[in-house]
């Protein structure tokens, strides 16, 4: 499933940004461009199909605190700095709006704020979802539609029905109305959104996970703090791709090589490099060498997903790693769909030169916005 169109809107400084996605997308811009928090948006469209999306905006404050905080719209004269930047009379309702289209389907979610008080007043409502084939949602190409607590499913002979009554506003129609009867188009899109893989600043302190020996089991997926580093890197060795591993770790450390030491069950990278008598453990790497090590880790999976999203893996790497880094990218992105989001000019110029789509963010009056990109047509579900 190749995404070819993310839309948000309504969360932080994104107020309505609509894009484009390639096999492999770099997304680049200043500080406080609004990267972060396009990555961020990403992982909220994945949390929804884990049942988790409530409670990340809750580490977040909850729905208030990460809602646009600018106006509805821009007034020309604002833009041109004639008037002030001020408040109007509100055309649609408050909410976080977050979809995407791919190949064959497509899916987004209205988040609200909940209408009674309580305990609860941080937690938003699921107002309303759309699940449909093709580019742009449509009166006439939806399979699932979420209105409130209502749900209509597209049986097999076309027909509509009304499947689900009573839907709590917390749960998404993704996680429980997915099923292989009259849901199997929700089953199909869950599990390849839970599919999805985010990568964001591996830890490579002294006391980062993957210094310390793990038991090792095999591991065709590198766990996102990076802590099942060995496992992963034997997995690849028994499973992954004949050359690739060695070819990646010669084109950044050149005479170098990596192995997985065992000692009653418990796994510990060790690297050789020229001109050392002995081999170097995982404690001993320098913080570069070691991220390294982990984004070689996450690339090479035996498993790949449909979509993996790096925020900024250039951290910590001397600027001589970025070309052997771009090019394993650029390697990765022909098993799996790659976003990337760097602010380091080398490694975004290495990728644009292999072909990646990229996405330039700037800030006008608190707002991201894209001045080189065209703006696809995309449609809301209804509330």
């Amino acid at each position: 499933m190749t995404i070819t169109r993310l839309c948000v809107a309504g969360y932080r400084s994104l107020r309505d940004v609509r894009l484009e996605l390639g096999a492999l997308t770099v997304v680049t811009g200043a500080n406080g461009s609004g990267k972060s928090s396009l990555y961020r948006a990403l992982k909220l469209l994945a949390d929804v199909a884990q049942g988790r999306v409530i409670q990340s905006l809750a580490v977040e404050g909850g729905l208030s605190s990460v809602l646009w905080a600018g106006p509805e719209a821009f007034s020309r004269a604002m833009k041109r700095g004639e008037q002030p930047v001020q408040g109007t009379r509100r055309k649609d309702v408050v909410g976080l709006k977050l979809g995407f289209s791919s190949d064959d389907y497509g899916y987004a979610i209205d988040l609200g704020l909940p209408i009674e008080g309580g305990n609860f007043g941080r937690d938003p409502q699921i107002k309303a979802e759309s699940l449909w084939t093709g580019p742009v949602l449509q009166r006439a190409n939806g399979f699932a539609e979420r209105r409130g607590p209502s749900v209509t499913l597209r049986d097999r002979n076309g027909e509509r029905r009304q499947a689900y009554t009573r839907l709590q506003a917390f749960d998404s129609m993704l996680t429980h109305c997915a099923n292989p009867e009259d849901g199997a188009e929700l089953l199909l899109l869950r599990e390849r959104l839970r599919d999805w893989r985010f990568y964001d600043h591996f830890r490579t302190d002294g006391e980062a996970p993957a210094r310390r020996r793990q038991v090792g089991t095999r591991t065709p997926v590198l766990a996102s703090d990076g802590a099942d580093l060995a496992a992963a890197i034997a997995t690849i060795q028994e499973i992954g791709i004949e050359g690739e591993l060695e070819a990646a770790i010669g084109d950044a450390f050149p005479g170098a090589s990596i192995d997985v030491a065992v000692t009653d069950g418990y796994f510990e990278v060790e690297m050789r490099q020229k001109g050392l008598l002995r081999p170097l453990r995982t404690a001993e790497l320098s913080d570069g060498t070691l991220r390294y090590l982990l984004l070689v880790a996450a690339l090479l999976s035996p498993r790949p997903p449909s979509l993996m999203i790096l925020n900024e893996p250039e951290t910590s790497l001397h600027p001589d790693l970025l070309p052997a880094l771009a090019r394993l990218i650029v390697k990765a992105s022909e098993r799996a769909q790659l976003v990337v989001v760097s602010h380091a000019v080398s490694l975004v110029d290495a990728l644009r030169a292999a072909g990646a789509r990229r996405i330039l963010l700037a800030k006008e009056l608190g707002e991201t916005v894209m001045p080189d990109q065209e703006r696809p047509m995309w449609n809301w579900p209804v509330r």
